[in-house]
């Protein structure tokens, strides 16, 4: 049911007049967070910092700071620090290594924010690999974008998901350099630096995908024989959508999706229900964000169950991501057995998969990609 007629059916079940006028009211405000994701760093409440020693730091034991892997800690005035390995946890406290605190002073009695941001600015800022800024031509104006070298003929062309930037691309950087393979970290409509959309609003793929197809014509005209997909969140959808629409899908060789959002209408209704809408008014939200960016959810339906996928395609989600339903990957997955390569990551949010275990994603990666070269 689109949201036209939704929002009639349901403001003739509360009645007429200001009843349905606050139907309507009530589906655009809870729509907005999914129509308008701004730019902002995913991160936990805030977390007390107890001691600090030589290569240690404890802080009080919350669900954050007990999360495996590799993260960020983030305090007020641009505080930046990386913690990793759960070193000893008890009733007093979970000391971790620190293993860089690179921006800002960090003192016992600091709140800090858990966030996945571990790498910060661009990739010679973060990783000391070099880079050239360039722009793909995209139907609205320049998109900009990332450009590292590889001898390798395939090219990686990296789409962060909403409410990040480029940096979310930067932890795969390294083995990317490893393995030669030449890289575009691209930006899309809405973007900071990018053209916006239109209507100012974001479309789950249904548009930006053109802007990632300008970003293939762009790796193709500068030499690349085939191009890999790789993408995180709605960016996944993103590749999806270019590779089942594009005119240059023949150059797609692979996609890499991380937490890929399969299951627009259950991931409107949770991103509802976190802005503080729930039951109907969830619904309601995701009917609205439905019916005000146009998404066809039948034709989305078809992308999102693989039916026209013809490359390699290595799907990364947690059974656990709040986000993006983990039942549509493995959907997905079992639809297409011979092309999808399904790998779990347990206790993981949604799109923080290489935090929750680094080493292994990285190796995971690589494997994958060798045959692809």
């Amino acid at each position: 049911m689109r949201w036209g007629t939704a929002a009639v059916v349901a403001a003739a079940a509360v009645g007429a007049g200001a009843a349905g006028a606050a139907v309507l009211v009530i589906g655009r405000r809870a729509s907005e967070r999914m129509v308008h994701p701004a730019t902002a760093v995913q991160g936990s409440g805030p977390v007390l910092v107890r001691s600090l020693a030589a290569g240690r730091i404890t802080f009080n034991r919350r669900p954050e700071s007990l999360r495996p892997g590799r993260w960020a800690v983030e305090w007020d005035d641009h505080g930046h620090a990386v913690v990793e390995d759960v070193l000893h946890s008890d009733e007093n406290g979970v000391t971790r290594r620190l293993v860089r605190a690179d921006r800002g002073t960090l003192t016992p009695g600091t709140e800090v924010r858990f966030t996945p941001r571990v790498h910060l600015g661009d990739p010679t800022e973060a990783l000391g690999l070099p880079f050239t800024d360039t722009a793909a031509d995209g139907e609205l104006g320049a998109l900009p974008a990332w450009r590292l070298d590889g001898k390798r003929g395939t090219w990686v062309i990296l789409i962060h998901g909403p409410g990040t930037d480029r940096q979310q691309t930067l932890a795969v950087l390294p083995v990317l350099d490893r393995l030669a393979l030449p890289a575009l970290a691209v930006t899309y409509r809405g973007d900071q630096g990018a053209p916006a959309s239109p209507d100012g609003l974001g479309h789950f793929g249904e548009t930006e995908w053109r802007d990632v197809e300008s970003a293939v014509r762009l790796a193709l005209d500068s030499g690349a024989g085939r191009v890999i997909l790789y993408g995180w969140s709605l960016g996944a959808t993103i590749a999806l959508q270019t590779a089942a629409r594009s005119a240059w899908a023949h150059a797609i060789s692979g996609l890499v999706l991380d937490s890929p959002v399969l299951d627009l209408p259950a991931t409107a209704r949770r991103g509802a229900a976190r802005a503080g809408y729930t039951g109907a008014a969830a619904e309601l939200g995701a009917l609205a964000a439905e019916g005000r960016t146009g998404v066809d959810l039948a034709d989305f339906s078809r992308i999102a169950e693989g039916t026209d996928l013809r490359v390699p395609t290595l799907l990364l989600h947690s059974p656990d991501d709040q986000v993006a339903p983990f039942r549509a990957a493995e959907r997905l997955a079992a639809a297409r057995p011979g092309v999808v390569s399904l790998r779990p990551f347990p206790g993981a949010d949604h799109a923080t998969l290489w935090n929750s275990a680094p080493t292994h994603y990285t190796e995971l990666l690589r494997r994958w990609l060798t045959p692809l070269l």
